[in-house]
């Protein structure tokens, strides 16, 4: 992380990652050299097979009766992610003293380290559809079909650090991008957003859910649908109730290292195993080379990076990953919870991380099935299960045995876990900011822009932004509420609420200025756990709904795409444009879904069959690019149009005055300025920097983000491909060096994915533990000796800054009863 006067380097976060650059580049480059010194493949090709449809169908045998599936899912998983979520707990009480505050449970305390934050991107974007689906490319596309499945996908998790940095310097203080939306345009714009949040929710969701019912089911002997959703439900809700957020990162960082030590294990099983059906590489090689490949692959091959299907289903990927990350909440949640820098590296490090996972496993399961079908002169699936994902375990089965379908299972669920309780938490987040507490419960109705929530008046500091419509210059309409930091009755308020476990036990806060907002907080605290509940509860109906409606995994994930895809461009927009406005965001956005939606159905009815059958031609590749590329582009120029029409931008203190209601989004209890004190040592500034302040603190981290972003996007969508593509089909050695290549970048990630995070969450427990023992620094925000632990000097570089006084006794009645507290 990156700290400002004699703070930690960031060197050391990103040697790291330079390594692994120029591992890759050194490989590419050997690639390239070596490959060219033979031209001719091992085999003469002169026996293409083309493999003809199975003479009986195969299947998956299952190896687990449903008493094992669920002693392994959820005594095992289950009962294992407990035991994390209450070691998390007990290091937020013991170490970070924040266990109770809600905001904790929502952003894991803000601060999370870059290897957490990229095994956790990388954890939740690995579904079962990535040990599934992207072998089944494999099989259909050849060996370039899992490369341009993880380009795809990649993309984005490379282009977020760029928004990942706008979103933490503008709106420090926001725990959904929901709440910008709010902040900046209002209620009517705000509740579109929040259904399209929901709906996006509601597709990744049921995506999770059909894929882990294709996992459990093809693997589990007489699993009913009631079993699969029940085991899922549990699983999700268990370990989010009673740790948060936080315990998803630690429970995603085991994950990941047991979904890399098993891939490593079923690849060495399959590829280093000389008892193997295959015996070498060359063995496979010589069998996949006679059999007669896609027509839309060069020389009809399967060894070739030279492949239309490949490469379109590459750019559909980019659309649809864009469609399902920036309009979740639960992305958002897990990608915003690194301070700036942190944030940038650890997407950049899972961008790494997730390339070898869909490559390794969909090249070696892909290979090795096309290899044994070209030895049985058919297949062993028909399209329908190859379809379904069912590649994977069949060769897991065929290898290992009944250990190899164990082996799918587990890793299945470990990619169920994390992606299903992200979603848990990013629902149950809009649930209980954007609505409860929004329009439900508010703490005070009707409040305005740059107004405070304790007292209702405008924050000082905003009257020199005043312009004709926004004025705030009168000075007894400004705040003159004291720091909850500052204030010595609320240090003993939440002292004597620590020695207290009951919660009918508890004293009435004492402090006039903060006590009905800090009992309105353990209102919403306890609200958030009927809401997790509610939410996992809700699961099972709407799993079982689904399971019925003979929806598959494939249509309800590229389809919904079409759906939530014009969300896409407001949601940037609102973040990034000082111009955009509710009714240009709201225009584009509904002209996008109905442009889109159109667009997939004309596309869907000139297949056979056309509209009549529905589900199959409206999951055609070229169905959805037309609806996804539709519908953002009719999104994304109808907001640029509609803002520009209707926007009041007029000068620079309108752009000042617009900011700032994204950096006016605060909980005055904890004030987002205290995560980043260490960030901004050595500058001068009333209560929270100035905009300009944060842009100069964090301006490494945003060259960063363009910069590593933009760099990590040529390697993998230009360099490695354009190499992979001089030559229009693999000879012997060229197969063996990509594998070699891919499997090495695996056991790399491997190394960094479980010896990296625990280093770095040591290192930080262990500094804060140091903090703890200093006399005079903050202790959950309060300072133990009832003063601030930083001095703070107005400056004339920070003009803009809201200043806050002492204020006297106030109109607040301190209560601690069962009704809640709510502003007039």
């Amino acid at each position: 992380m990156i700290v400002i006067c004699g703070s930690e380097s960031p060197l050391k976060m990103s040697d790291m990652l330079r390594i692994v650059f120029t591992l890759g580049l050194l490989s590419g480059f050997c690639f390239a050299v070596c490959g060219g010194v033979t031209t001719s493949n091992v085999s003469t090709r002169h026996c293409p097979i083309t493999l003809k449809p199975p003479a009986q169908k195969i299947g998956v045998k299952p190896v687990l009766s449903k008493e094992e599936t669920a002693l392994l899912m959820l005594v095992g998983f289950g009962g294992f992610s407990i035991i994390l979520a209450l070691v998390h707990n007990s290091i937020r009480k013991y170490v970070f003293h924040d266990e109770h505050n809600l905001d904790t449970t929502f952003d894991a305390g803000g601060n999370v380290s870059m290897s957490l934050t990229a095994v956790t991107v990388a954890s939740q974007l690995f579904w079962p559809g990535d040990i599934l689906h992207s072998a089944t490319l494999s099989t259909k596309n050849g060996i370039a079909g899992p490369f341009w499945y993880a380009v795809g996908i990649m993309f984005n998790i490379f282009v977020f650090p760029i928004l990942s940095v706008q979103f933490k310097t503008k709106a420090p203080g926001a725990k959904t991008y929901l709440q910008i939306i709010r902040a900046r345009f209002g209620k009517r714009t705000h509740t579109v957003f929040c259904f399209f949040a929901i709906l996006t929710n509601l597709v990744i969701t049921i995506g999770v859910l059909l894929a882990g019912k294709a996992t459990i089911q093809s693997l589990t002997k007489d699993a009913s649908d009631e079993f699969v959703v029940l085991i899922m439900a549990a699983l999700f809700g268990s370990y989010s109730l009673i740790g948060g957020l936080g315990t998803t990162f630690y429970v995603s960082y085991f994950n990941a290292c047991l979904v890399f030590i098993l891939f490593i294990v079923f690849v060495v099983k399959i590829l280093h195993n000389t008892d193997a059906e295959f015996g070498s590489t060359k063995k496979m090689f010589e069998s996949i080379t006679c059999l007669t490949g896609p027509d839309d692959n060069a020389n009809n091959s399967f060894l070739t990076f030279r492949s239309w299907g490949a490469f379109m289903f590459g750019i559909i990927e980019i659309f649809v990953s864009s469609a399902v990350t920036y309009c979740d909440q639960a992305s958002w949640q897990s990608r915003i919870a690194a301070k700036p820098v942190q944030g940038v590296w650890g997407f950049i490090l899972a961008g790494f991380i997730w390339f070898s996972i869909p490559n390794v496993m969909a090249t070696t399961t892909g290979m090795a099935y096309l290899a044994l079908s070209s030895e049985n002169g058919s297949h062993f699936l028909d399209s329908f299960q190859i379809d379904e994902g069912l590649v994977t375990p069949l060769i897991a089965e065929k290898i290992l045995g009944s250990a190899g379908g164990i082996l799918i299972l587990t890793m299945g669920a470990m990619a169920l876990m994390s992606t299903g309780s992200g979603e848990v938490m990013g629902l149950s987040s809009v649930i209980v900011y954007d609505i409860f507490q929004t329009y439900i419960r508010p703490f005070r109705n009707n409040l305005l822009p740059h107004h405070c929530v304790l007292c209702g008046k405008t924050r000082k500091g905003l009257e020199q932004t005043s312009t004709a419509n926004n004025s705030h210059t009168q000075r007894s309409e400004l705040c003159a509420c004291v720091d909850a930091t500052n204030c010595r009755i609320c240090a003993e308020d939440v002292a004597k609420a620590k020695e207290t476990s009951q919660y009918y036990l508890k004293q009435p806060y004492s402090c006039v200025t903060h006590g009905r907002y800090r009992q309105y907080m353990d209102y919403l605290f306890d609200f958030k756990n009927w809401c997790i509940v509610w939410v996992t509860v809700s699961m099972v109906p709407l799993g079982l709904i689904v399971f019925h409606s003979g929806i598959n995994l494939n249509w309800i994930f590229y389809s919904g795409a079409t759906v939530t895809i014009p969300c896409f461009p407001p949601v940037v927009l609102s973040i990034i444009w000082v111009k955009a406005t509710g009714t240009g965001l709201i225009a584009g956005n509904i002209s996008g879904l109905i442009g889109g939606i159109t667009a997939t159905l004309i596309a869907a009815n000139l297949y056979p069959g056309g509209l009549g059958h529905f589900l199959e031609n409206t999951a055609q590749d070229y169905t959805i690019l037309a609806g996804n590329v539709t519908g953002f582009v009719i999104s994304l120029t109808v907001c640029i149009i509609g803002s520009l029409l209707t926007h009041k931008i007029q000068g620079p203190a309108d752009v000042e005055f617009e900011w700032m209601k994204m950096y006016d989004i605060d909980n005055p209890l904890q004030p987002w300025e205290l995560l980043y004190r260490e960030d901004l040592k050595g500058m001068e500034y009333e209560e929270r920097p100035s905009f300009a302040q944060m842009n100069t603190a964090f301006k490494k981290a945003k060259l960063t983000a363009y910069i590593a972003g933009s760099a990590s996007i040529f390697i993998f969508a230009i360099l490695i491909p354009g190499i992979m593509a001089a030559h229009p089909d693999m000879n012997l050695q060229r197969f063996e060096m990509w594998l070699d290549f891919t499997q090495s970048w695996a056991v790399i990630m491997a190394i960094i994915v479980v010896f990296l995070p625990p280093t770095e969450e040591i290192i930080r427990i262990v500094k804060q533990c140091r903090k703890n023992r200093t006399p005079g620094l903050e202790k959950n925000g309060v300072a133990r000796d009832g003063k601030t632990c930083v001095t703070l000097v107005k400056s004339a570089s920070a003009p803009e800054a809201h200043e806050m006084v002492v204020k006297d006794g106030g109109d607040y009645v301190s209560s601690n009863t069962d009704v809640l507290p709510v502003a007039v």
